[in-house]
């Protein structure tokens, strides 16, 4: 996909995670000028480059050079990087657009008087991202205006939405506080989190009572996406209505079982942790050691039979 050069738009994308590549791809297939920042010595220098990007500075020197600054830096970083980098770069016409609340909710960022400061956040990662733009396809995002000094703000949510390939019927408006505080609940009880805790638990039981790790893997996590797509065409009493008798049946016997009120109460306890603050903080604090840590620890915590189930069914 291809577009006539836009004049006068030259952007800055701080990052280049999965999200930053995304909206940096796609804004310079609509005809943006792009600038990738990034540190140095960043690993991320070589793939941008490896992708056509031919403006690739330190974020310091990116942010003096355009107009619309897109926060695709990690979450964790993205404070300290506007403190040291940013904001003594900016001018009374820069736009920062981010891609997540967090930083500005959570406080981690203190924008300057002037200026205009909105959110695009896609509501896919970013390889989704990308693929719908290739596709010409849309995806849903939220927007929000955070502070619309120039008066212009919400004109520029939409036009930037529309260079990454967001069409304006597929965006929903929110505020900072609200795609904030129900992003970090939603992945860590149920999308990502809660989801992951609740496939190993069940591809654990069927394989200790038996089963082949290849067969549990089918039954429990093969066609989660078939069941998700369900229920976003049909709502889940429409998803109930679409499977067997024998899954409907069973399911309302059992689902309750699995799923009790405790475990809502326990989700009330992670969403007051997120709303307090008090994961933000954690998140902000978090060292390059601890972050290695972590990595440690998520492999440690997964079943490696489930893992290698995994791999040999995604050929």
């Amino acid at each position: 996909m291809s577009h006539k050069k836009l004049k006068n738009n030259q952007i800055v994308v701080l990052g280049y995670g999965s999200q930053g590549r995304a909206i940096a791809l796609n804004l310079r297939d609509s005809g943006c000028e792009v600038i990738i920042g990034l540190k140095t010595k960043s690993p991320s220098r070589r793939l941008a480059k490896k992708d056509g990007f031919e403006q690739i500075l330190t974020s310091s020197e990116a942010v003096k050079k355009a107009k619309y600054i897109f926060m695709a830096l990690p979450d964790h970083l993205q404070g300290k990087v506007f403190e040291n980098d940013i904001k003594k770069n900016l001018n009374d016409n820069s736009t920062l657009v981010f891609l997540h609340g967090f930083a500005i909710h959570f406080g981690f960022i203190k924008p300057l008087p002037k200026g205009d400061v909105v959110m695009i956040a896609p509501h896919a990662p970013g390889t989704a991202v990308r693929e719908k733009y290739l596709t010409d396809r849309s995806l849903s995002a939220f927007y929000a205006v955070f502070q619309d000094y120039s008066e212009r703000a919400l004109p520029t949510v939409f036009r930037l939405a529309k260079w990454l390939g967001f069409r304006r019927r597929r965006l929903i408006e929110t505020t900072f506080e609200n795609e904030a505080v129900g992003d970090l609940f939603g992945e860590q009880t149920v999308l990502c989190g809660g989801l992951a805790e609740l496939i190993q638990n069940g591809f654990e039981v069927l394989v200790e009572n038996g089963l082949p790790p290849e067969n549990a893997y089918l039954e429990v996590a093969y066609q989660l996406d078939l069941i998700v797509q369900l229920i976003k065409k049909y709502g889940i009493n429409g998803m109930y209505q679409h499977i067997s008798v024998a899954a409907r049946y069973g399911s309302f016997l059992s689902g309750e079982k699995v799923i009790d009120k405790s475990v809502k109460k326990r989700m009330e306890e992670v969403f007051e942790d997120i709303r307090s603050g008090e994961f933000a903080k954690k998140l902000n604090d978090l060292s390059d050691k601890e972050l290695a840590e972590l990595k440690k620890s998520i492999i440690q915590r997964v079943n490696p039979a489930f893992e290698k189930a995994a791999r040999k069914f995604s050929k």
